[in-house]
């Protein structure tokens, strides 16, 4: 049995505000608030969006990150909606080098870059996040981890870029960019796993090395530790975390 891929994690100097941010931007609700944490997650309870997570930073962003969202829009005028909402919340247009393209790159109020895209086919049923997008040198490499990690399976790979998707066809897409610089600075953006209830964590994590995984943490997880955070093939940290009891 496989883990699930159960939210993307921001590092955030201000996790409340930032949180409120990207509530704001996607229509979503903000689920849980507390100090260490804030969770964010889409309303409709049948939908596979992928959570997004704010937890403390311990410092501020000096790099790209490896890691981006891609945004869906309906039309045109929809995209020029969305970008223009998100201005109006406190985001920034960013020059990333990407010249003439008919996406727009934009940076949330800390700097993390995401794109509000044009209407596309692909993504005519994903909900508001189009795709989770990861920076790397081996697109096909990444994808078939993360496949294996995530049990989506692989749906495309090019030289330029891979992807997955649950195989219901519901929620965001995992993609996989060539990017040159992909191994630069460890992104303030990763990915948690949970263990389904009725798996061994200590076997999933074992699976997942099998896999590729890199060990970052020593050892074997506890029988009660919340997370043990590992290393994908190019060394994007993520979390497994075990599945609630009861």
């Amino acid at each position: 049995m496989s883990t699930r891929l159960a939210c993307v994690v921001f590092d955030a100097i201000e996790p409340r505000s930032v949180a409120r941010f990207w509530a704001e931007l996607l229509g979503w609700e903000v689920l849980v608030d507390r100090p260490g944490e804030v969770d964010v997650a889409a309303s409709d309870p049948d939908g596979l969006d992928v959570a997004l997570t704010f937890l403390p930073a311990r410092g501020a962003k000096s790099a790209k990150n490896r890691m981006h969202l891609d945004l869906s829009s309906r039309s045109l005028d929809h995209q020029r909606v969305q970008v223009d909402r998100a201005l109006s919340l406190g985001a920034r247009q960013l020059d990333i080098g990407q010249g003439a393209v008919p996406w727009v790159v934009l940076a949330d109020p800390e700097g993390n870059e995401f794109c509000v895209l044009e209407p596309r086919e692909h993504y005519v049923d994903t909900g508001a996040v189009a795709a989770i997008v990861v920076d790397t040198e081996n697109p096909l490499r990444l994808a078939e981890f993360w496949s294996k990690a995530s049990g989506w399976p692989v749906t495309h790979d090019s030289a330029r870029y891979a992807g997955i998707r649950s195989a219901t066809g519901q929620g965001p897409w995992l993609e996989f960019l060539r990017t040159p610089e992909a191994l630069g600075e460890c992104s303030r953006l990763h990915l948690d796993l949970i263990a389904f209830p009725s798996d061994d964590p200590v076997e999933e994590a074992a699976r997942l090395r099998a896999a590729g995984a890199l060990p970052i943490t020593p050892g074997t997880p506890p029988a009660n530790a919340p997370a043990l955070v590992l290393a994908d093939p190019e060394t994007n940290e993520f979390c497994l975390l075990q599945a609630a009891s009861g």
